[in-house]
């Protein structure tokens, strides 16, 4: 995608402006397509373990799969963000060999690492389940360790191909082929009666072959770039992903750590409390779309001292997040014990834990990608630093809350964590950029979100307990929600966004 060019004149800069939001919502748009894909699918996952497994297999699921997200960002070595930071960058600056010298460099480190710790997993595996209170985990440790290289290697891949601001390599990889391929197989292997093995058999055949479909759409986003001698300047590369590493290694550990503790509490509700943030997970998918749309724009602008249009890109981004999330959030805060006693029976005793989480990632959305911004921007320190707290903040909650409330105490310890974090987020790109994340859309959106919190308390209050109460409280939710939010009238910077949206959908 070619560089847009500049302009001193007030009405260039404003066009200039409206294409770079146009950018990130065709880009965002389909990134959210493909996240609620990619959601649906892991959801039905979910949802087929819980129905098929029980309580105690989707714990020893859930366990494995964070062990492989923590791995896969140990092995990562911060080179995703550096290779959608970096990639961005040398487009701007027409540095062709840059760009090669780049690629080959995160790629080719990211791989060893993860094949080195691989070896290294498979080895201790009934080490660590010993640690983990469970041998029977030991397979499923090694069979993350065969999943493991693959995985980094598709992460490192779509990170390079998003830094010439194209969303459809990781949206077709990373969200819908790779989610959906490990859905079908996760059912074949169900049907099998292969059991939990067999689910994680999904997971490494999925793998692999999204690994696969990264690298050749990274092969041909290469193949625009102009022939040259791969320059590597490692300095630079490894100053910034080393500190993006340990940034992101927090930020994952703020997620798993709490299910690993669990664990190591021996705590028997990790089915549960894995099912109750799969569903609030749902809630918030729409941020790292957003995110990844975000990113490589901020990185873009920032470089060319665009300070205006971070702002304004900002503000545009965290508007949407809490706008298309709110519905969802409210519907978690009100109906937490009609929805997960879909996933059988024995997880509707998670429905404060639910709620509990709700209202830690509803602040989570309403700060916006300050976090991305900061990384983006080159602090990636600042960033770090906000993470390595939050975790510790998290890690010493959990082990003053789990041995006394169990899951529910591992709840409160992630909202405040990420509560803490957020702010301190928000304060920091008010002093880097001078933006918060407040506008006019926003406010809509939350004027929008309370009347859909008051209908949804109506339809609670009215209807006894039953599917017919859920259904009808979700379609109140939804109806009087668009409802309020179109009474309360677009902005113009909305109407050209869904514009941008629809000549994308039409565009043959």
């Amino acid at each position: 995608m070619s560089a847009p060019a500049t302009s001193t004149a007030p009405e260039s800069t404003s066009d200039y402006g409206d294409r770079q939001v146009r950018g990130m919502a065709r880009g965002g748009g389909l990134n959210l397509l493909g996240a609620l894909c990619s959601q649906g699918a892991l959801f039905l996952v979910m949802l087929l373990l819980a129905r098929s497994l029980g309580t105690d297999e989707v714990g020893r699921y859930a366990q494995s799969y964070a062990l492989l997200a923590l791995l896969g960002l140990l092995s990562l070595s911060g080179f995703r963000a550096g290779l959608t930071r970096f990639v961005a960058v040398h487009l701007a600056d027409d540095d062709p060999a840059s760009i090669r010298g780049t690629v080959r460099l995160g790629l080719a480190i990211s791989g060893a690492g993860a094949v080195l710790i691989a070896v290294v997993l498979a080895a201790f595996a009934p080490a660590l389940a010993e640690v983990l209170n469970d041998p029977g985990l030991t397979g499923g440790l090694r069979l993350v360790a065969l999943a493991l290289p693959a995985a980094v290697v598709c992460e490192a891949a779509l990170a390079a191909t998003r830094g010439w601001r194209t969303q459809r390599p990781f949206t077709l990889v990373g969200q819908l082929y790779e989610p959906f391929t490990r859905l079908l197989l996760t059912g074949v292997a169900l049907l099998a009666g292969l059991g939990v093995t067999g689910a994680l058999w999904a997971v490494v055949v999925a793998a692999w072959s999204a690994a696969a479909l990264a690298v050749g759409a990274l092969l041909r986003l290469m193949r625009t770039v102009a022939p040259a001698p791969p320059a590597y300047r490692p300095r630079q590369l490894f100053s910034f992903s080393t500190v993006s590493w340990a940034s992101s290694l927090a930020s994952t550990g703020l997620i798993w750590i709490d299910t690993l503790l669990l664990g190591a509490f021996a705590n028997e509700d990790i089915g549960v409390y894995t099912v109750a943030t799969r569903l609030v997970t749902v809630a918030i998918f729409v941020l790292a779309p957003i995110n990844a749309a975000f990113g490589p724009y901020i990185a873009y602008l920032y470089h060319r001292d665009e300070r205006r249009e971070v702002r304004r890109v900002y503000k545009a981004a965290t508007g949407w997040v809490v706008r298309l999330s709110l519905p969802a959030f409210v519907a978690l805060l009100v109906f937490p014990s009609s929805l997960l006693p879909l996933f059988g029976p024995g997880f509707a005793e998670g429905a404060t834990v639910t709620v509990i989480l709700a209202v830690g990632q509803l602040v989570n959305a309403a700060t916006g990608p300050c976090g991305t911004l900061l990384n983006m921007s080159g602090r990636v320190s600042l960033n770090m630093f906000d993470n390595i707290g939050a975790l510790v903040l998290n890690v010493g909650l959990n082990l003053w809350l789990i041995p006394a409330h169990g899951i529910v105490g591992a709840a409160v310890a992630w909202s405040a964590s990420l509560v803490a974090v957020n702010l301190a987020r928000v304060a920091q790109v008010w002093w880097l950029v001078r933006a918060v994340p407040v506008t006019a859309g926003l406010a809509k959106g939350l004027a929008a979100g309370v009347a859909a919190l008051v209908a949804a308390l109506a339809v609670r209050a009215l209807l006894p307990e039953g599917p017919a109460r859920l259904v009808a409280g979700l379609s109140t939710i939804a109806l009087v929600y668009v409802a309020a939010i179109l009474a309360l009238r677009l902005s113009k910077e909305d109407t050209m966004v869904l514009r941008a949206l629809a000549r994308r959908r039409v565009r043959p």
